[in-house]
């Protein structure tokens, strides 16, 4: 793999860690500023916003640029946006500043994709992707503990600062890693990007990936209650669990980008049909502590699967002309399906039948997306090649 690649895996640890530390600093940055712990929460809701306002917005606005100059502005961004959480003076400064990080969020990963798809010949393609998703991965098992007990130490603050130290060690590996030249002869005209999203095949494809990471956080938002008040695991006991959790989002990860450049089509299918069978198993598994363990390493490892092979897949339904913006909104779809499915998991809790239904209610989401990938699998096969060169000359 050309060592570029490594240079955005590193970005995406840098972008992992700051999405997912706060959840282990909500008690801190409650006490800090004053607010609720639920107040405290809606920063996790507010950096989900924030990647799905930033998709369109970032991607439209530097569409015409050279892809190597969009990824190092964004790690501008994501490094400036750190520093503001660092130094916010209140509750509100430190939500507008965790949107403004989150702007970044979704653009570096769709054009992040792009250029590793253009870096490597067509039979890695999906692993290339799944290599830079591996930066992701490697911040839930290394950064985000390591920021949790930095935070707790020394301060939430501190915690941030160290993040943006990140960011501009990030910033300067894309700068001396990635060719140069990268994105020349690629600009396209903004309008002809926004077309792409008048494709159903492409739509369908984007809902598929909602519903997919629907399933994941329904069930994953709640793993700490559930291992404490079902299995009945000490809450000391929840982020040794949490290490398995993330080992199986590499594993998982990396072979679903292998399988994928084999069989596209047939891996996202699998891999999603997969996820319902393990959320699914994830109910009765609970009543033991080894098969809890188990089902949550399977959990991480067969979501993550899903990850290159559905953002190959949409990135194919895009067929040139807005690859970038494409992808950007597929970032997003995962993160919008991660907000929904917080809430899905609450409302079963709250309104529902209780915390134990949860993972049987998350299992039934992944079904959907089967569907709704066989429909972008139709709508593109009815569109075929003679109705896109119709639409192209017309």
């Amino acid at each position: 793999m050309p060592v570029a690649l490594y240079a955005l895996a590193a970005g995406a640890f840098g972008i992992g860690v700051t999405e997912f530390v706060i959840m282990g600093l909500l008690l801190e940055v409650s006490a800090d500023l004053g607010v609720s712990i639920s107040a405290a929460g809606l920063l996790i809701s507010g950096y989900a916003l924030g990647v799905v306002v930033g998709a369109p917005l970032l991607t439209a606005l530097t569409a015409r640029w050279p892809r190597k100059t969009v990824l190092l502005g964004l790690m501008a961004v994501f490094t400036l946006g750190n520093l503001a959480c660092a130094l916010a003076p209140s509750y509100g400064w430190l939500m507008a500043a965790r949107v403004l990080t989150a702007f970044a969020h979704a653009t570096f990963f769709g054009v992040g994709s792009v250029v590793a798809t253009d870096l490597v010949p067509a039979n890695k393609k999906a692993s290339a992707i799944a290599l830079m998703f591996t930066g992701l991965t490697v911040a839930n098992i290394l950064g985000v503990p390591f920021g949790t007990w930095l935070g707790q130490l020394a301060g939430w603050r501190s915690t941030f600062l160290a993040v943006t130290g990140v960011g501009v060690a990030a910033f300067a590996i894309i700068a001396v890693l990635v060719p140069k030249d990268h994105g020349a002869g690629t600009v396209t005209r903004l309008s002809e990007d926004l077309m792409v999203l008048r494709r159903p095949a492409l739509l369908y494809g984007l809902a598929t990936t909602v519903l997919s990471w629907v399933g994941v956080f329904a069930a994953f938002t709640y793993i700490a209650p559930m291992l404490t008040r079902i299995t009945g695991f000490p809450e000391g006991a929840v982020s040794p669990i949490l290490l398995v959790f993330g080992a199986g989002l590499v594993v998982g990860n990396l072979l679903g980008g292998r399988l994928a450049d084999r069989w596209l089509v047939p891996t996202v299918y699998g891999s999603l049909v997969l996820l319902a069978v393990v959320l699914m198993a994830l109910a009765p598994a609970l009543a033991s502590r080894w098969t809890a363990v188990a089902a949550v390493g399977l959990l991480g490892a067969v979501g993550f699967a899903t990850v290159a092979p559905l953002q190959m897949w949409v990135l194919g339904k895009a067929k040139g002309a807005g690859q970038s913006l494409a992808s950007s909104f597929n970032i997003a779809a995962f993160n919008l399906g991660n907000a929904i499915g917080a809430a899905l998991g609450g409302w079963v809790i709250d309104a529902g039948p209780g915390l134990w239904a949860v993972p049987l209610v998350a299992g039934l989401v992944p079904l959907g997306a089967v569907a709704t990938a066989y429909l972008s699998e139709r709508r593109e096969v009815r569109g075929g090649p003679v109705a896109a060169c119709a639409s192209e000359q017309a």
